[in-house]
């Protein structure tokens, strides 16, 4: 009874995975004044906002709970965007692990009064971790690739991740060098 008693406590259920779609979102803002910079353009910090929050929003829902920002990278501004766009940003989970989980952001730009197609004018990649209400680390679900692009997304979230834990590792061992060299940083 002892032995089952802890292996019920150790181990986790398998959550069941969800399709990509299930939280896949788009997050529509028209850019005023308000959001310019000193050039007369979108502010880029206004787009990473809109760009967090729509990540965010698909964190949220694909994990089925509160989730926060861990890092952004990659976040590429393509085109500048005016007063006037019309700016949609098109998030969804490309890869989970355990706790955490990886959102992949395209952002379009359209005149608002205008009827041409919508321009890619930047992306981003963002991580997440899923937490419970005390801020603890919680389970994810599995992502489940729907498409062929849903599946090359997935394997290049897979390439960035392990590309992130290189660059974390280096970095440590680098400060445990100088550290035993007498280095302060």
């Amino acid at each position: 009874m002892t032995d089952q008693a802890s292996t019920a406590v150790s181990e986790t259920p398998d959550i069941p995975g969800k399709p990509t779609s299930a939280s896949r979102t788009t997050l529509s803002h028209i850019m005023t004044n308000a959001d310019t910079n000193l050039l007369g353009t979108v502010h880029g910090g206004v787009i990473m906002k809109l760009v967090d929050d729509a990540a965010g929003a698909v964190a949220g829902r694909h994990s089925g709970g509160p989730a926060v920002t861990a890092s952004m990278d990659e976040m590429a501004f393509l085109e500048p965007v005016r007063v006037g766009d019309l700016v949609h940003v098109k998030a969804q989970v490309n890869w989970t692990g355990r706790t955490s989980m990886e959102v992949g952001v395209r952002v379009l730009a359209e005149r608002w009064n205008e009827s041409n197609p919508a321009t890619q004018v930047g992306s981003a990649y963002l991580v997440f971790a899923a937490v419970d209400a005390d801020g603890k680390p919680r389970r994810v679900p599995p992502v489940l690739p729907e498409t062929e692009r849903d599946k090359r997304r997935n394997q290049e979230a897979q390439i960035r991740r392990t590309h992130r834990l290189a660059r974390r590792r280096a970095i440590m061992e680098l400060r445990e060098r100088r550290a035993a060299d007498g280095f302060e940083d």
